[in-house]
């Protein structure tokens, strides 16, 4: 559902300017630009165009602080008992092993892969606790980050399929 011009409130220009930055191609168009200057955003050529952006924008800014109800919804599984101990992170048939007998299972490989601002976050949080134990809120939250690694991708190919450039 689409939310009339009347009741525009801040919150919803940041979530507009989200959805563009994240459109990979806007990203393509922009990239040499976007490496020394400030972002160009469009204005939005309706209000269609605009609310349909505001709400996938919105839909990303709550993935991405983890508290959008998406990502209780876990795709992974973590099935091996064992120490939790991060030993060397790697990713194999849709594991992501974090030691030799334990694996974050059915891992999309597009999640592992994943770049934000130059980094691959399923990996560098996991890299970022190498030798340390996981306990079952770190568990948790590396399920959560692969859902929101996720489901960014698929709302991106969503943002590219607007007309808005």
């Amino acid at each position: 559902t689409l939310a009339p011009i009347d009741i525009l409130a801040p919150i919803d220009i940041l979530d507009y300017i989200y959805a563009v930055l994240h459109s990979p191609t806007y990203r393509e168009k922009y990239k040499e630009f976007l490496k020394i200057d400030f972002p160009r955003v469009p204005y939005p050529k309706d209000s269609e165009t605009f609310w349909q952006l505001v709400n996938f924008g919105g839909e990303l800014r709550r993935i991405h602080l983890l508290e959008s109800p998406i990502v209780e919804k876990r795709i992974t599984t973590y099935p091996q008992a064992g120490d939790n101990i991060v030993v060397k992170p790697r990713f194999e048939n849709g594991k992501v092993r974090i030691n030799d007998e334990q694996y974050f299972d059915n891992v999309p490989e597009i999640a592992w892969g994943f770049y934000i601002g130059g980094y691959q976050p399923a990996q560098k949080w996991l890299k970022d606790r190498k030798g340390r134990r996981l306990n079952f809120d770190d568990i948790e939250h590396y399920q959560k980050i692969i859902v929101a690694l996720s489901e960014t991708d698929t709302i991106m190919k969503k943002i590219d399929e607007i007309d808005f450039m």
